[in-house]
């Protein structure tokens, strides 16, 4: 009764009550070398490589045997589906199913091994047959095998989905940034709203905001004011900077090149500025120019990138009338909704997906 507690996984399709067998992935899978592409013609067969697809040929390795990637040199620990017909390079091997064993669930456990313990140099990331074929794995027959390898699937075309909306909304966000604001040398945008026909005008940026500098966040007490870095929220303290002021963050030392807005009251940490906009200036609209701005040309040291106030001021803008500021700022904050409610959505799939392939196997 013991061993069949230990082999049976905690969450189950029901009907089904028998122990899962312990395998060597060889038992499971068969492990082939990928080869080099050079000698081949331009074709439709794809040719993959650790990091997916690189291009097309006129053979295949595979014709009609569907497989698992993973690679042998680089990038070991990022496994996925191959469909036939396919070619791979010398750096990623393909590993097809064994009798009936189904794919999708034997790509399940793919993702469940930890590959990078199991790399074999002390240099750049390698796996081999041999280690590869040894891993001891449990799995259950066919019937189960289906169903769950089919569930995955399932919950993997959805993680696609979403990925494929916020792609899409990011484009469609990035292409408007360049096309509702004057590109270099113009005054006017390429596309406007409706009604707004006067030339934007030149500003420095010191013109449209004052930039604050953060401060050691130590002496304070625990509270319910976040503290913000380069990286975001850090922890929440009894202070503030700015109490009811909203303003833009942006990295003084080390990442300088992904503001966001920081939302009154909250504290910043000496690595932080935070740039709070003039009257008559719309903050999500000066967030938008932040975001268009290239900051790594920005960077005044050779070490540690880094900007300094001076720097920050003396930057060169395009501003339109506040009423138009305002609208375009509001479009933007949508955008910028939607993309955050895509991404929660993935890493709230991707959670739960790693909570049921712990579950769901043993």
């Amino acid at each position: 009764m013991s061993e069949k507690k230990e082999n049976v996984p905690k969450i189950r399709f029901p009907g089904f009550t028998d122990v899962w067998e312990q395998h060597k992935l060889e038992d499971v899978v068969y492990v082939r070398s990928g080869k080099d592409y050079k000698h081949l013609s331009e074709g439709t067969i794809p040719v993959y490589g650790t990091g997916g697809y690189m291009l097309s040929v006129n053979e295949a390795l595979s014709y009609d045997e569907d497989a698992i990637g993973i690679g042998r040199k680089g990038t070991i620990d990022r496994p996925y589906i191959l469909k036939a017909p396919f070619w791979t390079v010398d750096t990623l091997f393909y590993a097809t199913p064994r009798r009936n064993n189904d794919l999708n669930f034997v790509f399940d456990i793919f993702q469940r091994i930890d590959w990078k313990k199991k790399d074999e140099s002390t240099g750049v990331p390698s796996l081999s047959k041999t280690v590869i074929n040894d891993i001891d794995i449990s799995i259950t027959k066919g019937k189960e095998q289906k169903l769950i390898g089919s569930f995955f699937a399932n919950l993997d075309q959805l993680i696609t989905l979403h990925q494929r909306k916020l792609n899409n909304t990011q484009k469609l966000k990035s292409g408007l940034l360049q096309k509702m604001f004057p590109r270099d040398s113009e005054n006017f945008p390429e596309i406007r709203f409706p009604g707004f026909t006067d030339a934007w005008e030149s500003r420095k940026l010191v013109d449209i905001l004052d930039v604050c500098s953060g401060r050691d966040y130590k002496h304070l007490q625990e509270g319910t004011i976040p503290v913000y870095g380069t990286g975001g929220y850090m922890l929440s303290v009894d202070d503030a900077l700015s109490y009811d002021k909203d303003a833009v963050g942006i990295g003084r030392k080390g990442t300088i090149d992904k503001p966001y807005i920081l939302r009154a009251p909250f504290w910043t940490v000496d690595t932080l500025f935070y740039a709070i906009p003039r009257n008559n200036f719309d903050l999500n609209f000066t967030y938008n120019i932040f975001q268009k701005i290239d900051w790594k040309k920005k960077d005044e040291s050779t070490g540690v990138p880094s900007l300094s106030k001076t720097t920050i001021n003396d930057v060169d803008v395009l501003v339109p009338e506040f009423e138009e500021q305002l609208k375009i700022g509001k479009l933007f904050s949508n955008f910028d909704n939607l993309i955050t409610l895509h991404q929660r959505k993935i890493e709230h799939l991707q959670e739960q997906k790693k909570a049921l392939l712990q579950q769901m196997f043993v």
